[in-house]
């Protein structure tokens, strides 16, 4: 899991959220390592498969809740016009991640996105 990450969410008792999180991780690591392998195994796309189904079906309860965030981030050194998240999981297969680098430049966006909300999270529960 991303360090940054992980502090944050040692600070929250979220169950959901947790779990949404460590999904989006597994994510960002296959998309990772399928674009610098440039090769997706079957395995990745089981993988891809899984994760992506779960999050499909999870994401539209954190969706509002991370739009503020992602229309602040940059992709490709522009102001993020969509949600990160859904154009990530717009990707059908493992392999679309293979030379798309506008994936690789959507991740941080996300990325992003999710330590902002968490963070304002830990501020509204100190608050």
């Amino acid at each position: 899991m991303n360090p940054f990450t992980r502090t944050l969410l040692e600070q929250l008792k979220d169950r959901r959220l947790v779990e949404f999180v460590v999904h989006w991780d597994s994510l960002e690591a296959l998309v990772i390592r399928v674009y610098k392998e440039k090769t997706a195994s079957e395995a990745d796309e089981r993988e891809y498969s899984d994760l992506r189904l779960w999050l499909q079906k999870k994401f539209p309860g954190w969706q509002a809740h991370f739009q503020p965030y992602w229309q602040k981030a940059r992709i490709a050194g522009e102001l993020a016009r969509q949600d990160p998240f859904t154009d990530l999981l717009a990707v059908p297969r493992a392999g679309g991640f293979i030379h798309n680098r506008r994936a690789m430049q959507t991740l941080p966006a996300a990325r992003q996105a999710l330590n902002e909300f968490l963070v304002d999270r830990i501020e509204q529960k100190k608050g």
